[in-house]
């Protein structure tokens, strides 16, 4: 209802006093908060009691309420949100750019509103506020994924609702608000179904015009029933919202004589569609998606099948036999532009069946989804192959980045925390994750319980796979200190992580890890004892320099004896002595390399070792799996040569990121062998060989002594067959750059940039029959760049330089 109340007099009161000592007021308000008059609000209508009763038409439900300005307005803004999702309009526009809002959270725990700004689009006399509400993660098909596992037990779910307030701030220092009650109206829509995993049915026939836009006739709607809501506790939204991020263009579209229409977007991506649609009221039109296509040119939908629901029964009760992505179209009496709300897809490759006409590539755009991080960064070189390589991690990271950082963004949906761990700063390096991995640590919070280790955040019923995973909650905490230097969640957190310790300790007495899934798809087998201990080792670690931060001298000591044992315990049943079972040599050395298990002065034995592992590996590539990539791209380059990295990243035999390339991919596989059936070919843990174009060719990586990069190591490595490189990080401080490229004989020149406030520690790979030169601003620097610089060693200060290296 729409009231002036008691803040209104202290905003009134406000404004006068700001007015009268010559300042602008302010408009702050606290959105959602406990005591606003908002009220969540539903359809009567109950759910079904039965699973099969899911799989039927449940129209969308249409909300609206009408409301009158009168006076001079100087702002608007909306809080919203929902449990599920929902479209929101204000006399007939759309209300700001994000979509399958709001953010997936656990709804009985914590729920993330957003704010808007209306100002431009309320009007003087008669508004209309309209919203269309999806079922999302909180009403979804009780499909049973893997034959077990139902969504609907695993999740926290309902029916779906959504709470608003709209408040109108005066000229005069007075508000109005609209808030979400009783007297709101809805109906059924045209939208029949909606799965966030299946896709939506549609009826054009039942589009219901004017809905949303004042004067519309809705004496015959039903009144909205107020419900209680999820539970959780409602928050400002932070964090950058899903948004449509790009519109891609289709590469071809081929018919057949049965009245089958492909469409081949020529890149895979995770989002939906819009396509132009003509024929006669009543015809329906079928909409099928895969990432492939068989040898024939028919479409491939198996390796995006929801849940490896592939046969009848699998499903459940309802289900259908294959969980492929698609959607339905019911014409009207039109020809109209459609565009799926609720739903997203991973595809490169729409089939269409059911026109009358063939459709032209004009008719159809495909509509790139993902959460808006800001993409700062950049790394290109000289090398086709690389930027290839490094255009696929980024598409397939963005792919997979939809309120949460998934696995796969169609099967599965869910936020690992194997995953997470393997590739946080691949995704850091490309993108500013701040936000989005304090959301992140949060959904760990509300996902973990006191006696178990969950695989999800949110929790998605899952937790087989160990320490591994749920340790993203202190490991993401970690990379958000060291590349951010964010001090307060770890602050916030800290009873919470020694009482995590605590539960691995309990968990896992005796130190070794002998639980949970190790090196995920490897080639060959790593025991968990390995990685398992080696990411309780990571923990113990991170929780000593969290204990110093917070000067808990007694935990620094506790957390530093934790991590002698653990590495102990490691070096001891894997270095000490022979491993007897198989094993994956390349996941074995690299981890205890990377890991700092090994001594100084058997450095040289483990180097080796790895080398010998890479060397009889496939191809002479890597074998390693979801971690074990991470530590053999970054110990090899550190223990051994940059060219051999090199040249097996650029390769493109099998296994390996060229391969996938040379193949067709636009985005990088599951796994290391092509997978047309079981694995995804959209999955981000073998994009850490982005983290390695960073590190290594780029040179740019944090100090873990001097967080946010405030101080930094800047260590560019000059491969023998690469000619050029061009490399930008944007730190807290600004941005960073590290381009090089080689000249006529052996010359390399540098272009370097250290931002304001900020030092770096260069360190170039010169012998002593080179001679550096250093410029600063177009400057030459006296003493060739000041002590060191003869041994490519050396700190600079903030400034732009040109570095040249010659014999």
């Amino acid at each position: 209802m729409m009231k002036t109340n008691l803040k209104s007099a202290w905003r009134l009161l406000a404004f006068l006093l700001a007015v009268s000592c010559g300042e602008k007021p302010m408009e702050e308000d606290c959105g959602l908060c406990e005591g606003v008059d908002a009220k969540w609000i539903q359809v009567e209508k109950e759910l079904p009691e039965t699973d099969s009763l899911f799989y039927l038409s449940s129209p969308a439900p249409l909300f609206r309420k009408e409301f009158r300005l009168e006076g001079n307005m100087d702002s608007a803004k909306l809080f919203i949100t929902s449990a599920g999702y929902y479209k929101a309009t204000i006399n007939g526009e759309a209300i700001g750019k994000n979509i399958l809002d709001p953010a997936w959270t656990d709804y009985s725990k914590r729920i993330y509103y957003s704010e808007y700004d209306l100002t431009e689009q309320i009007q003087q006399g008669d508004n209309c506020l309209g919203v269309i509400l999806g079922n999302g993660f909180y009403n979804p098909l009780p499909l049973r994924k893997w034959g077990r596992r139902n969504l609907r037990e695993d999740l926290t779910v309902g029916k779906p609702t959504f709470i608003a307030r709209l408040v109108v701030y005066l000229a005069d220092g007075s508000t109005r608000e609209i808030s979400t009650d009783e007297t709101w109206k809805y109906t059924e829509g045209p939208l029949l179904k909606n799965s966030v995993y299946i896709g939506v049915a549609y009826d054009q026939r039942l589009v219901i015009a004017g809905w949303d836009r004042p004067g519309f006739d809705d004496t015959a709607w039903n009144a909205a029933q107020v419900g209680k809501g999820p539970g959780g506790k409602l928050q400002a939204a932070f964090f950058p919202g899903v948004q449509v991020r790009e519109e891609i263009k289709p590469k071809s579209i081929s018919s057949n004589q049965a009245g089958l229409h492909m469409v081949d977007m020529g890149v895979n991506f995770t989002g939906t569609y819009k396509i132009r649609l003509s024929g006669s009221a009543g015809d329906t039109v079928t909409l099928r998606f895969g990432e492939r296509i068989y040898d024939d040119g028919s479409l491939n939908p198996m390796t995006t099948v929801v849940g490896q629901i592939k046969r009848k029964g699998v499903g459940g009760p309802g289900a259908p036999d294959i969980a492929w992505q698609t959607s339905g179209y019911i014409l009207g009496d039109a020809p109209t532009w459609f565009s799926p709300d609720f739903t997203y897809h991973t595809f490169r490759y729409m089939e269409i069946s059911g026109l009358k006409e063939p459709p032209q590539l004009t008719d159809i755009v495909g509509l790139y989804v993902h959460t808006n991080v800001a993409k700062n960064s950049h790394f290109s070189s000289s090398n086709a192959l690389l930027n290839d390589i490094q255009q696929a991690t980024e598409r397939t990271f963005l792919s997979n980045l939809v309120s949460v950082q998934s696995d796969c963004a169609v099967r599965e949906k869910f936020g690992y925390g194997g995953d997470l761990n393997a590739t946080n700063e691949s995704f850091i390096y490309n993108f500013d994750m701040r936000d989005f991995y304090i959301k992140t640590v949060y959904d760990w919070v509300d996902a973990m319980n006191d006696s178990t280790f969950v695989d999800t955040a949110p929790f998605a019923g899952i937790k087989y796979c160990g320490i591994s995973w749920e340790s993203a909650y202190l490991i993401t905490q970690y990379y958000l200190y060291l590349y951010y230097n964010e001090t307060s969640l770890i602050e916030e957190l800290y009873d919470q992580n020694l009482a995590w310790m605590d539960k691995v300790a309990r968990i896992h007495p005796n130190g070794l890890v002998d639980s949970g899934l190790s090196d995920h798809e490897s080639l060959e087998p790593v025991p968990v004892q390995l990685t398992g201990t080696a990411h309780y080792l990571q923990c113990a670690e991170i929780m000593e320099t969290f204990a110093s931060l917070m000067g808990d001298t007694e935990n620094v000591q506790r957390f530093k004896d934790l991590a002698d044992k653990l590495r102990s315990l490691i070096k001891a049943e894997f270095w000490d002595q022979p491993v007897k079972e198989a094993i994956n040599k390349q996941t074995l050395f690299s981890t205890l390399l990377y890991h700092g298990i090994i001594p100084d002065a058997e450095l040289p034995a483990a180097r080796d070792s790895l080398l010998l592992a890479v060397k009889y590996g496939p191809s002479g590539h890597f074998n390693t799996g979801i971690f074990g990539t991470k530590y053999v791209l970054e110990t090899l380059s550190e223990h051994a040569s940059i060219n051999q990295v090199y040249a097996i990243v650029n390769s493109t035999q099998y296994p390996g990121w060229g391969h996938m390339i040379d193949r067709g991919a636009t985005t990088i596989w599951e796994t290391w062998k092509e997978s047309d059936n079981v694995f995804t070919n959209c999955h981000p843990m073998f994009g850490t060989v982005t983290e390695w174009l960073y590190r290594w060719l780029g040179g740019i990586r944090p100090d873990p002594a001097n967080p946010g990069f405030k101080e930094f190591v800047l260590a560019p490595r000059v491969p023998e067959e690469l000619n050029s490189v061009s490399c930008s990080y944007r730190s807290p401080y600004g941005d960073i750059v590290s381009n090089w490229k080689k000249g006529s004989g052996d010359i390399v020149e540098y272009e370097i940039t250290v931002p304001k406030g900020s030092v770096a520690q260069v360190s170039l790979a010169i012998d002593s029959s080179q001679k550096l030169s250093i410029s600063k601003n177009g400057k030459a620097l006296s003493g060739n760049g000041g002590r060191g610089s003869d041994l490519g060693n050396f700190r600079l200060s903030e400034g732009a330089y040109r570095i040249k290296v010659s014999s």
